[in-house]
């Protein structure tokens, strides 16, 4: 490492106190990699679409590194420039899941995640990418790393918009997401793909597709897609061909326990390629209504809606993580 670029959303977890104590933790950050020798700049953004140019700016500024300084959904943001260059993601893991921080072991805390950087082992790894429609109805492309999924959880995602979580508190969210889920109608939507390593595909007619590439999510639920790796050059895909929202539960909890229980209606999967199509079209232009459509998510941001194909591309990002 010898130039990098951390970029931080001052804005970000919290107010007063806590923003100021986290600013300086990851200041403090800066300092360790220039007394490691690192040509280190602390790059603050308010916006998604701020970190993503700034992410731009640094790999055309001859950055080989870029901390995404924040959880899972910085570091989305942050590969859409990283993807397919040279230049390495760090993470220095502030969000409140950090399932890509978990995944690959880093430290939770600031110094020891940039330490663990600092001596990190390149490791290269492929990218899911999704197509889809955005909400104004025109086509749009995303890298994921995490996790893409349409259905149940991109409609929560929908309802509980940008900064919901800041106004009601974490016990209220958690709330009203909970009693969303149970009035969402469990839209059928259907998914075709073939699995990994064979031509004959399937098809079948879902209320939710998760299409994921991490092993370990941290926290209590780990495992929510056993046999999904970064080291693949496929996804996990875990559909669901049931209504039921016990069953839902019954996968939760499956997870929760770090048990191999077989959920009916709820089947997984390895695939490079997955188509997902509305049933049919409700209206007379073809476009769904407004009540009908079908959102997608990818690592936890929404982007769209329906129709939609996961891909994904080998050889894509560069992760700087402890040796394995």
């Amino acid at each position: 490492m010898r130039k990098a670029a951390l970029l931080y959303n001052p804005n970000s977890g919290g107010t007063g106190g806590k923003q100021s104590r986290r600013q300086a933790e990851v200041e403090s950050v800066v300092t360790l990699l220039r007394h490691a020798n690192v040509d280190a700049e602390l790059v603050l953004t308010d916006s998604p679409g701020e970190a993503e140019e700034q992410a731009r700016r640094a790999v055309q500024s001859g950055c080989d590194t870029v901390f995404a300084c924040g959880g899972d959904g910085t570091i989305h943001t942050v590969i859409q420039m990283l993807a397919s260059t040279s230049v390495a993601l760090a993470i220095l893991p502030l969000g409140t899941a950090n399932a890509l921080a978990h995944d690959l072991r880093l430290p939770m805390n600031l110094t020891d995640a940039a330490q663990a950087a600092l001596r990190g082992e390149p490791r290269r790894v492929a990218l899911g990418q999704i197509r889809y429609r955005d909400l104004h109805g025109n086509p749009g492309t995303r890298f994921f790393v995490v996790a893409a999924g349409a259905g149940v959880d991109a409609h929560l995602f929908y309802k509980l918009h940008t900064g919901i979580k800041q106004r009601m508190g974490m016990t209220a969210y958690y709330a009203k997401a909970w009693h969303l889920w149970f009035s969402y109608p469990m839209t059928r939507f259907r998914v075709e793909f073939a699995v990994t390593g064979s031509d004959e595909r399937r098809r079948a007619d879902v209320t939710e597709l998760m299409a994921v590439r991490i092993q370990n999510f941290g926290g209590v639920l780990q495992e929510l897609a056993p046999g999904a790796s970064l080291d693949r050059d496929d996804v996990r895909v875990v559909f669901c061909r049931t209504a039921s929202r016990l069953a839902y539960l019954l996968y939760v909890t499956r997870g929760l326990l770090r048990r191999n229980w077989k959920v009916p209606g709820i089947d997984l999967a390895c695939s490079d390629r997955v188509s997902c199509q509305y049933l049919h079209d409700s209206s007379a232009s073809g476009a769904p209504e407004a009540e009908t459509k079908i959102y997608v998510e990818t690592d936890g941001e929404l982007v769209g809606t329906l129709p939609a194909e996961i891909t994904v591309v080998p050889d894509a990002l560069t992760l700087l993580a402890p040796r394995r």
